[in-house]
């Protein structure tokens, strides 16, 4: 979404609000900004109507018009439960501001599902060497499926949530992906690249990053596809508190055979052909922004190694389940398996 469409200059007349709010049609709301876009009011055909019955007329200046101090959403701040309520109040349309005031994004849930306080590092480096020969010419995360490249559904994803800071980290054939995604603004978002001079591992780019805005960061490899909830694992990090979060998938094993209980080789019981379910990394971690500085810079290392430095460092990691499809696109096989499947994925 073009954000912009939504703002209008103070120094703009009446009419033109009132053309511009015609060409929203039903997302009819405008912000009135000043020449550093700095928010001064909220304006819908409503506001203009009751200014003109208080006394206002057409050469009146915009702001005499326009709702002071509307709700809005600050940057680098979790008002997640207040969007969520306001969802509810069906109050969709809202405005993003910096510390200086000035809007930044306008977000509307209409087309999104959340807005979430969260920045987000795609993992986009490897050189997918068992999906060769078609990585020879292009990097996985380019490889199309559907009318679309992979990483690309990752982008779509993140963005449908409101996560708009993005980093992505590359290495082999970088310029392909930076120039189908550019700096982002046609996505409506923000996108950093890394670029790693040697492989970094599945968590050393966390380092590269200067600066995240938000406190909470995601980090995923770029060559899923999924339809995680990400509002769901976000809400599941922040109610539990832990200091990272992964994302994991059921992993089952049929045992076609009776299964004997023992206890110093005496058979206590048996199990008829049961089934285990295991849990298995899916590649998509949420965590704070401390945790991100522990990676040491600029080198090789791994989620792994990450997640085991906190448990002996007696932080807290945990398990979320991931409900919904997912799958890694690591092989011809999976590769096949995702040109059967994007279509049917509820996203």
């Amino acid at each position: 979404m073009n954000f912009q469409k939504h703002l209008i200059d103070s120094r703009e007349s009446v009419r033109s609000a009132l053309v511009a709010l015609e060409q929203l049609s039903t997302d009819a709301v405008l912000f009135v900004v000043d020449e550093r876009r700095r928010l001064l009011g909220a304006l819908t055909d409503g506001d203009i109507r009751r200014a003109i019955i208080n006394g206002c007329d057409f050469h009146d200046p915009l702001t005499a018009f326009a709702r002071p101090n509307p709700w809005v959403l600050r940057q680098g701040l979790d008002q997640l439960d207040e969007i969520i309520a306001l969802r509810k109040r069906n109050v969709e349309i809202f405005p993003v501001i910096n510390e200086s005031g000035e809007v930044i994004n306008v977000v509307n849930l209409r087309m999104r599902k959340s807005y979430l306080p969260v920045d987000a590092l795609i993992l986009a480096g490897g050189r997918g060497e068992r999906l060769r020969p078609l990585t020879d010419t292009h990097p996985k995360p380019m490889l199309p499926v559907g009318d679309k490249p992979i990483i690309e559904y990752a982008i779509d994803r993140l963005k449908e949530y409101g996560i708009d800071d993005v980093w992505i980290a590359l290495r082999y054939l970088p310029e392909q992906i930076t120039g189908f995604l550019k700096d982002g603004s046609e996505k409506g978002i923000r996108i950093q690249y890394i670029h790693e001079n040697e492989p970094l591992g599945t968590a050393g780019a966390l380092s590269m990053v200067n600066e995240f805005v938000h406190d909470t960061v995601l980090m995923m490899n770029s060559d899923l596809l999924t339809n995680i909830d990400f509002e769901d694992f976000y809400l599941f990090f922040k109610n539990n508190g832990p200091d990272m979060a992964v994302a994991c998938i059921p992993y089952q094993v049929n045992i076609p055979y009776a299964v004997m209980e023992t206890a110093d080789n005496y058979i206590r019981g048996f199990r008829e052909k049961p089934t285990y379910t295991h849990y298995s990394n899916a590649g998509i971690y949420l965590m704070r922004k401390e945790v991100a500085e522990k990676v040491p810079h600029n080198q090789a290392f791994d989620a792994t190694s990450l997640m085991e430095q906190l448990i002996r460092e007696g932080k807290s990691v945990m398990s979320y389940p991931l409900i919904g499809y997912w799958l890694d696109i690591g092989s011809h096989d999976d590769y096949r398996k995702a040109q059967q499947e994007y279509a049917r994925i509820k996203w």
